[in-house]
């Protein structure tokens, strides 16, 4: 029993020093933090409006289409990093593949920037 407890040891010494450790940067951050609010920096600020009081009223649609081309090329990003790591055993369909992939992500990104999707105005 006592072996087995000195296997998990470590375990629970990272677990102690992770709660002491976050406890600290807590306390930390309430003891020395600023409290100096103004009535700017603490007004309701969303989506890039005023606080309303319609729930109902109609919102841009660049908004959506920004948060739309981010999710694109995030996962864009996400499918490119295992793919990179595992270059080496993908082969040459892997690669082509890849080359596809990006070529239909540079078509719909060249597509966005001439109809002017990226153009805040």
């Amino acid at each position: 029993m006592e072996e087995l407890l000195r296997e998990y040891l470590p375990i629970v010494i990272f677990f102690g020093v992770a709660v002491a450790l976050g406890v600290v940067l807590i306390l930390a951050a309430v003891i020395i933090a600023v409290r100096n609010p103004d009535p700017e920096k603490i007004s309701a600020y969303e989506c890039g409006f005023n606080a309303f009081d319609d729930a109902r009223m109609k919102f841009d649609v660049r908004f959506y289409l920004v948060a739309i081309l981010f999710i694109i090329f995030d996962l864009e990003i996400a499918f490119l990093f295992p793919w990179a790591v595992a270059f080496k055993d993908v082969g040459l369909v892997g690669f082509w593949s890849m080359m596809v992939f990006l070529a239909v992500l540079t078509i719909g990104f060249a597509y966005e920037w001439k109809k002017g999707a990226l153009e805040w105005d």
